[in-house]
């Protein structure tokens, strides 16, 4: 296998055409994207898709009113209803042709279905507007990768390039939405914790028992220390451990897996926190010397994605 570096941006390579220097995007409904996998020699795609079951007649939730998962639920199926004709609409766009998809296009799905690395990023951040979750797949065999990207289940964005474009392509997952409201924060951009400090303040929070932070504060407050390894005080501790748990916007979660054997194996996980001032990454450790669990929280812009997935990929492809 090929190591991929996602340290860089790829530099530019003057003799390479301008078109093949650029990845190409295709954006697919739910329908489309099936047709293209079907008329591709039947390529799975990397996720289930599970119809909601029609809600029966005196059924429990015709006696206790619709919930909220219910009207999504109609509302997903007016827009699928509202979608057009796979075929023809492939047609028409020129990416089907005598029931053959374009060649790149059947490339890419091809690719998702038989990868040497899989990386599966889910991106969840609260807004203006309310809650939006994000899912996107990731496949690199060689020196290709293909992508594929929704935020409904009903359109997708489907995209492949050279994997040197990788680091550019995984800083766009994380970007956030331009409604999202950044704020200043309480957390440090670097400090190093306790994992059961941090863990029992984020329960205390759950439980409505914030009071509970002033006594872990004063607990377990000498175990705190900077990126510098400089001790915090209680009150610095406390203030920490009320931003770490409150201030909770969104979570950023990629799980790279090795799928080049028979069996697919999972390599890593890379997990990302969104509070006040933005994202910030979580590298849980084990203290050399006590081996005690302890958890580093850093200050990180999208663009430092691909840097910090960089060495869970090369237990892959070493």
């Amino acid at each position: 296998m090929t190591l991929v570096d996602l340290s860089t941006p790829p530099a530019p390579d003057p003799a390479a055409g301008l078109l093949d220097a650029l990845p190409r995007r295709v954006a697919l409904t739910l329908p489309e994207l099936r047709c293209v996998a079907e008329h591709a020699g039947g390529a799975p795609l990397p996720f289930d898709v599970h119809e909601p079951a029609p809600a029966g007649e005196g059924g429990l939730e015709s006696r206790l009113g619709r919930s909220r998962g219910s009207a999504e639920d109609e509302a997903r199926a007016a827009a699928m209803a509202a979608l057009h004709e796979p075929v023809g609409s492939l047609t028409r766009r020129g990416l089907l042709a005598d029931g053959v998809p374009d060649e790149g296009l059947a490339g890419a799905v091809g690719l998702l279905a038989v990868p040497d690395v899989a990386l599966d990023l889910d991106v969840a951040v609260r807004t203006g507007g309310g809650p939006l979750r994000a899912r996107a797949w990731h496949r690199q065999a060689g020196g290709a990768v293909a992508t594929l990207a929704t935020i409904d289940g009903v359109a997708f964005e489907l995209a492949w390039f050279p994997a040197a474009h990788w680091p550019t392509e995984l800083a766009r997952v994380a970007v956030l939405p331009e409604d999202h409201e950044s704020g200043g924060s309480s957390v440090p951009a670097h400090v190093d914790l306790p994992y059961e400090l941090a863990d029992a303040a984020a329960e205390a929070v759950r439980s409505s028992r914030p009071d509970l932070l002033a006594v872990l504060a004063a607990q377990e407050g000498a175990t705190v220390r900077g990126g510098d390894g400089t001790p915090y005080d209680v009150a610095d501790v406390l203030d920490l451990l009320a931003g770490l748990s409150g201030e909770a916007q969104g979570r950023l979660r990629a799980l790279v897996a090795d799928t080049s054997g028979e069996e697919t194996t999972v390599v890593g996980v890379v997990s990302w926190v969104l509070l006040a001032d933005g994202w910030h990454a979580l590298r849980p450790y084990r203290e050399r010397g006590t081996g005690s669990a302890r958890v580093e929280v850093r200050r990180v812009e999208p663009a430092e994605l691909g840097p910090l997935l960089a060495p869970v990929l090369a237990e892959v492809t070493r």
